[in-house]
């Protein structure tokens, strides 16, 4: 796999923009990412935390989260989209989940799997291609380095922007969900990417 992925014939994103792992010592730019993540509008629809609670963390979390998810970790890979400024616009994690195992939602996964989570674009390049690249080297990653057998996914099922994009990058729903978390009736879509 290449550290780098700058262009994709299939996507429109800007060529100038690099999709790669993290490091372990960028965990202030990662901190900073997620929690512009968790003040987008719909942030309550697409992550299981809240701004208030994740901006009282201490420093300690957000090293020890970066680290866990940095480059040369197997079982979880944060990758991230780098405007030439050096910014971080957008992000995405595979969590590698063992066959037989309890997955990240507290279900039992049949097959050892990736489970992409924390997916964020800034809304300013949205619609660019920048969540397909980021899309793309996470499969890239799962296939190659964790050799998993398929990667999934949920949607909050109130979440329709989120679903049309991941059914139109490829995902398919699998009829199985999940409860929310503290919203009840509500139910999170399970969807996923076999490997080719």
């Amino acid at each position: 796999m290449s550290p780098d992925v700058r262009s994709d014939d299939r996507f429109d994103a800007p060529a100038d923009h690099v999709v790669r792992p993290i490091r372990a010592d960028e965990w202030p730019a990662a901190k900073e990412l997620r929690l512009a993540a968790l003040r987008d509008p719909v942030a309550h629809l697409a992550f299981l935390e809240t701004y208030e609670a994740a901006v009282g963390r201490p420093d300690s979390f957000w090293r020890e989260r970066a680290a866990g998810a940095a480059e040369g970790v197997r079982e979880r890979q944060q990758m991230v989209a780098v405007a030439p400024d050096g910014r971080w616009v957008g992000s995405v994690v595979v969590l590698v989940e063992e066959a037989g195992a309890q997955g990240a939602l507290g279900d039992v996964s049949e097959v050892r799997q990736g489970h992409l989570v924390a997916v964020y674009v800034r809304p300013e390049v949205r619609g660019r291609g920048l969540t397909e690249r980021l899309f793309a080297y996470a499969l890239e990653w799962a296939w190659e380095v964790a050799g998993v057998e398929r990667v999934r996914l949920f949607v909050d099922e109130r979440n329709g922007r989120a679903e049309a994009f991941y059914r139109k990058f490829g995902f398919v729903p699998t009829g199985q969900s999940v409860p929310v978390p503290g919203h009840p009736g509500a139910r999170e879509l399970e969807f996923v990417f076999k490997r080719p």
